[in-house]
């Protein structure tokens, strides 16, 4: 459901539901609170949670039975005397037992007519004040004491008249002994002389708790916690920068987002917080700030806002005239009255949105005057000049002359940074002027440059789709420009359309063999798009090769190899690891960081492909280096990818279910990567979590992989799709989508792409009893393979001449075969499919009575519970039962997991736990503290005697799969 439709759906709390950031605050709270007398000094700036906190501790357990009497001091212009602690003893007159007071207690009763009733009556007025005064204090202390024991809270004690601090040094000096005071007062001001009383109170000094703005993970946490559901780091990132870490702030702009129709998943993109309207509240706060300090600080402020920078005294104090003292002198009246803040040595808004809101403020005349001021005195400095802030200023002031050669200028130097995307943005803003046809057609080709490894596809696309379509171009430009729609279309994951730009591309490029070599090169990657065959793609790499050569340069050169190397791998030919190597000692790759790093993942992907996850992991150690060090955006986005599919491969699946499910949602701009973030999380949810939501989740993915031509991972879906569907007995499903996968396959010409879903669908034909078509279909897969070097296929061909063999009653062959089959995948490193093989051994050899099966089945079952594979162990733990062999502890039957001691809430906290989910994962998806979540798993590694939560797992996880679907025979 989208953030927007809300109409059938509980509506969402403006607040979140439970405290976040204040756990230790809150416990050494009530710990003083408790041992009474007591004091308690609460200071922060506004927004930062005081009342939030008093609002807890009322609420809290632990002070059940005892009355927390809050007041509130009011931000009056001639505040009442007394009027908090009156405001409490009228509000709760129903504590204020009947019997004997002092007769002086009686002057209270014109104060607090609700207590009339009560009170001794008043006693004769007294001509000093002062005296008068004193008799209030005593009356209003001896109400407080027989109320007791109590809590006693002022609120916003910084607007409080003489006579409350007068009030509080009296009865810090007179504490009854079952009192706790509690103030809450905003930090910054001039010190409050109740502060000094409080630290020579009878009672010892006062437990001082200051709040601190949240740090960017309790933004996050506080937003999942009002959005209901977990968000992005980015988003947490961004909403942090924004609102300053103030609790306040943060729910105000998370209550505008409510409001605002945004995508399913808004909250896991930080830029949906861009454009997001300032929330009122939040605006009539600052401007009510604005309103109270002097007109020079408004000045001040106004012009720096504009900067958009730390503050310069000395650049302020050009630009608006004032003499650099005066500057000074505005700047400590903003930060006193909380519209500045210093921070790391420099003075800054608070947060961004108080920036924003002061700089809306000003008269659009005044900002274009006061930017156009500030770039011209900047262009007058010494040093080179910041092109970027240049751009910005000039782009604000209306100046589309000189914002367009800045922003230019500013696009060059980012290029040169390695940073593309600051680049691709510069010049998205420049082409949205209207400029002559020569300087567009010039940004555009910088613009098709910078924008593929800027990821700026969303933004680039539509303006070179313009260009390509009205403008009169010249052949190498149009060649240009389409070659980089094409790449830019295929990181939105539409792989055909993409591939097609760049074919059409080709004739404009014959003139510019550099880029024809390297459109070449794209167009040979075979694990792109469906319905062009390997033949097609070797001949696209030959004429690659041609052009490299006549280009003479060496980094086409390489990006033409590295191209070769990949489509021999793909195909499983050792000629591709020998080119491996050859790059890689090469000097000219490390010369190229680039190439160095799209080689390092390109490779590590291919290897993945076919089964070699030991080379995989070297490769991508490999990328991890150099990709660190040139910084590149691109590469480190996928590369987070390419690692989470290598630990699936390996094994290694620790928390691996929370990093795909992050993977899925975040989607960092390179879309063609989010079907491969779907892969990983289908096959998490195939081995551990519901089946049907895998069934459809597999689904969704062949469709849209299919729909947008991608063959990879089109294949390996279906083949996933298939493998699920004949674990649910559906044989006639599995064999469809197998049989699909192999056709698109063979149809590619790569049978090594074949291969597992090929023995997905030997096993649904052997289960139809067609094991004659099953026989021939093995031997079609082993003519189309030949002599390959591919774990993967190798024992997948392998594994389907058991299964023949199996169903022809041929068992020592058949369990010879498999016995080679594991071998391969062994010594390649592919774990889970390991444990499907010795799982399909173990099956075959209990059902002969073989005391080895027995053995198997357990090993099986253990590797997959020591990878919280719960519908895996849940399945081998059937078919032990069914071959009537014992369950080893903990999967012993009888007693369930849940009858050794746990509570409900801490079963299924320990669930997420086994599964691989991070105590903040598990706080975010049951609306729980990281700290209930901690203790849950505590409790829960306690009473079933686990030391980790991987020996968590092993005793849950048969539990938690036995109610689920039996797996096929």
């Amino acid at each position: 459901m989208s953030l927007d439709q809300t109409a059938s759906a509980p509506a969402r709390p403006r607040v979140s539901p439970v405290l976040v950031g204040r756990t230790a605050e809150l416990e050494a709270l009530v710990r003083t609170v408790l041992k009474t007398p007591s004091l308690v000094v609460i200071d922060g700036e506004a927004g930062v949670g005081k009342s939030r906190l008093v609002r807890e501790l009322a609420a809290d357990p632990a002070l059940a039975g005892t009355p927390v009497l809050i007041g509130h001091c009011e931000h009056l212009q001639e505040p009442l005397p007394l009027a908090p602690v009156l405001d409490v003893l009228s509000h709760h007159a129903d504590l204020v037992p009947p019997g004997d007071y002092n007769p002086i207690v009686g002057a209270l009763a014109p104060l607090v007519p609700e207590l009339g009733d009560r009170l001794p009556p008043p006693p004769p007025e007294l001509a000093d004040q002062g005296a008068a005064r004193h008799r209030v204090f005593r009356a209003a202390t001896e109400l407080l004491d027989r109320m007791g024991p109590a809590v006693l809270v002022l609120e916003d004690v910084h607007w409080a008249e003489s006579s409350t601090f007068d009030f509080l040094t009296f009865l810090a000096a007179h504490q009854p002994a079952g009192l706790c005071i509690v103030l809450t007062l905003r930090s910054g001001g001039a010190p409050l002389p109740v502060r000094e009383s409080f630290a020579r109170a009878a009672s010892g000094p006062p437990l001082a708790l200051s709040l601190r703005p949240l740090d960017p993970a309790g933004v996050g946490e506080l937003a999942g916690r009002i959005l209901g559901t977990p968000v992005s780091a980015a988003f947490a990132a961004s909403l942090h920068e924004r609102t300053g870490g103030i609790p306040f702030v943060a729910e105000e702009v998370l209550g505008t987002l409510h409001e605002t129709p945004l995508p399913d998943d808004a909250a896991h993109h930080d830029d949906v917080l861009t454009d997001l309207a300032v929330p009122t509240a939040l605006r009539d706060v600052v401007l009510g700030r604005l309103d109270g300090v002097a007109e020079g600080t408004r000045e001040v402020l106004g012009a720096a806002s504009v900067l958009d920078h730390p503050v310069d005294v000395d650049l302020i104090a050009e630009v608006t005239g004032l003499p650099p003292a005066d500057v000074v002198a505005a700047l400590v009246d903003a930060i006193t009255a909380g519209l500045l803040h210093e921070q790391d040595g420099q003075v800054r808004f608070r947060h961004v949105l108080a920036e924003q809101i002061v700089y809306d403020a000003l008269p659009t005349p005044t900002r274009r005057l006061l930017h156009r001021t500030v770039a011209r005195a900047i262009e007058e400095r010494e040093g080179p000049r910041p092109v970027a802030r240049l751009a910005h200023h000039y782009q604000r002031a209306g100046d589309v002359t000189r914002f367009v050669g800045y922003a230019e200028d500013a696009a060059d130097l980012a290029v040169s940074h390695g940073d593309d995307a600051h680049a691709a943005r510069l010049l998205v803003q420049a082409m949205a002027t209207d400029l002559p046809t020569e300087q567009r057609l010039r940004l555009a080709v910088k613009l098709g440059r910078a924008a593929v490894d800027g990821l700026a596809h969303i933004e680039a696309v539509p303006l070179l789709q313009q260009l390509l379509a009205t403008e009169a171009l010249p052949g190498d430009v149009r060649g240009e420009l389409r070659f980089a729609l094409g790449r830019l279309i295929r990181q939105q994951g539409l792989a055909d359309a993409g591939y097609r730009e760049i074919e059409q591309a080709l004739p404009d490029l014959a003139e510019n063999p550099a880029l024809l070599a390297r459109a070449l090169a794209i167009l040979a990657a075979p694990e792109t798009v469906a319905d062009r065959p390997m033949a097609v793609h070797a001949a696209r790499g030959e004429q690659a090769r041609d052009a490299a050569r006549r280009s003479g340069a060496t980094d086409v050169g390489l990006a033409v190899r590295i191209a070769d190397a990949s489509l021999l791998i793909e195909q499983g030919s050792p000629d591709g690891w020998a080119l491996v190597e050859r790059l890689l000692a090469d000097d000219a790759l490390s010369a190229y960081p680039r190439e160095h790093a799209r080689a390092c993942v390109n490779w590590a992907q291919a290897a993945l492909h076919v089964g070699h996850v030991r080379r995989a992991e070297r490769l991508l150690a490999e990328g991890r280096r150099v990709v660190a060090a040139a910084e590149y955006l691109r590469v480190t986005d996928v590369i987070e990818l390419v690692a989470a599919a290598v630990d699936c491969s390996a094994g290694r699946w620790s928390d691996l279910a929370g990093r795909a499910h992050e993977l899925v949602v975040r989607r960092p701009g390179y879309d063609a990567a989010t079907l491969d973030d779907h892969l990983l999380h289908g096959i998490m949810l195939a081995a551990s979590g519901g089946t049907q939501e895998a069934v459809a989740h597999f689904t969704a993915l062949v469709e849209d992989a299919a729909r947008v031509g991608a063959v990879w991972p089109l294949l390996a879906g279906r083949s996933a799709l298939a493998r699920l569907l004949l674990t649910l007995d559906d044989v006639e499903g599995s064999a469809h989508q197998a049989d699909l996968a192999v056709a698109a396959a063979r149809h590619k010409g790569n049978w090594v792409w074949a291969a597992e879903p090929m023995l997905c669908l030997v096993d649904a034909l052997v289960a139809q009893g067609r094991t004659a078509e099953a026989r021939a279909r093995v031997e079609e897969l082993a003519a189309g393979l030949g002599v390959v070097d591919a774990p993967l296929a190798h024992a997948a061909l392998l594994s389907c001449r058991a299964v023949v063999a199996h169903a022809d009653g041929d068992g020592p062959v058949a369990v010879g075969l498999l016995r080679e089959a594991r071998a391969v995948v062994a010594d390649a490193g592919l774990r889970h499919e390991e444990s499907r093989v010795v799982e399909r051994l173990g099956g075959w050899l209990a059902e002969d009575g073989d005391a080895e099966g027995a053995t198997l089945l357990v090993e099986a079952l253990r590797g997959y519970g020591g990878r919280a594979a719960t519908n895996d162990v849940a399945r081998v733990t059937r078919t032990l039962r069914r071959h009537g062999l014992p369950v080893p502890y903990p999967w012993r039957g009888g007693r369930r997991s849940n009858g050794l001691g746990l509570s409900g809430r801490e079963r299924e906290v320990a669930l997420l736990a086994a599964q691989g989910r991070t105590n903040r994962q598990i706080a975010a998806d049951l609306f729980l503290s990281p700290r209930t979540v901690e203790s849950h798993v505590r409790n829960a590694l306690r009473k079933l005697g686990c030391s980790s939560r991987a020996d968590l797992a092993v005793h849950l996880l048969d539990d938690a799969g036995e109610d689920r679907p039996a797996a096929a025979g």
